[in-house]
């Protein structure tokens, strides 16, 4: 699997596996685990959660996934987590992320990052990070959800600069992030993270698409990801529980997309013309 480096050192799977909506229901725990489970025999090394999926429950799931007798070794894996807004003042910080390694039951998260932006003081949050990066329980840091001023505002606040990562919102149908957020993460050496890359699957049917699916023998969807990954200094964490998809999104790096296939997909799915709010869902 290609990878990528982190401004703070080590490297990260340009592919992984989401868990959002994974843990809400406890009738769906043992198939969640499994699917975990399943993507990481078949390569996958990045898994990506927060204490917001599920309430905690999706980070069960991993920590199930990742405890099991014959789970790939913990330092075979990159885990992100997040902290809610709600917990990002220092004290929240520290409460949540040891809240997170213990429904992990793990000793550190490889990656932590804080959700979206909310009123806890960028310097509280940040200082929460350093501390628990100097106690060993996370090994980096990030953000989620940041525009570019937000991003701006985070690396000039002391500490800041050493985010590794931006998580975003970013797919064929999102691209307003290519016209400012992106080249702000990048002047900053700092890889996107694109979450939903297949729109949680809304993209299938498109007709061009399609078309370039039949063209390589694929899946419309593997097409709409084999695109996010060609970008750029960009990673895709798209979310499965279904073991073809799995298959399929693991396959999807290996699409080579021509000049002309970046040319269809830019005609029916323009890049940005001009400064957008950046979306989440």
């Amino acid at each position: 699997m290609r990878t990528l480096k982190l401004s703070q050192g080590g490297q990260v799977p340009v592919l992984g596996l989401g868990t959002w909506y994974m843990g809400e229901r406890d009738s769906e725990f043992d198939h969640e685990v499994a699917a975990v489970r399943y993507a990481m025999e078949r390569g996958i090394r990045l898994i990506d959660t927060a204490e917001m999926y599920g309430s905690g429950g999706a980070e069960e799931v991993v920590g199930e996934a990742i405890n099991s007798g014959d789970a790939s070794p913990r330092n075979d894996l990159f885990i992100v987590s997040k902290v809610l807004p709600s917990n990002a003042h220092y004290d929240g910080v520290i409460r949540a992320c040891e809240d997170s390694l213990r429904r992990m039951r793990t000793d550190y998260i490889d990656l932590y990052l804080l959700h979206w932006r909310g009123s806890a003081p960028f310097a509280e949050t940040i200082d929460a990070f350093q501390t628990l990066q100097q106690s060993g329980k996370i090994k980096t840091f990030g953000v989620s959800n940041f525009d570019s001023a937000d991003l701006k505002e985070w690396c000039d606040t002391k500490g800041g600069d050493a985010l590794v990562c931006n998580q975003i919102l970013y797919n064929l149908s999102r691209r307003g992030p290519e016209w400012d957020v992106i080249p702000s993460c990048t002047e900053r050496s700092v890889p996107v993270m694109a979450y939903s890359p297949l729109e949680q699957g809304r993209l299938m049917g498109d007709p061009a698409l399609t078309q370039l699916a039949e063209k390589h023998g694929v899946t419309d969807l593997q097409i709409a990801l084999a695109w996010v990954l060609a970008q750029d200094n960009v990673i895709a964490i798209p979310k499965s529980v279904q073991p073809k998809h799995i298959d399929q999104n693991i396959a999807a790096p290996d699409i080579k997309l021509d000049a002309d296939d970046m040319a269809t997909l830019d005609v029916a799915f323009p890049p940005p013309n001009g400064p957008s709010y950046l979306e989440m869902i």
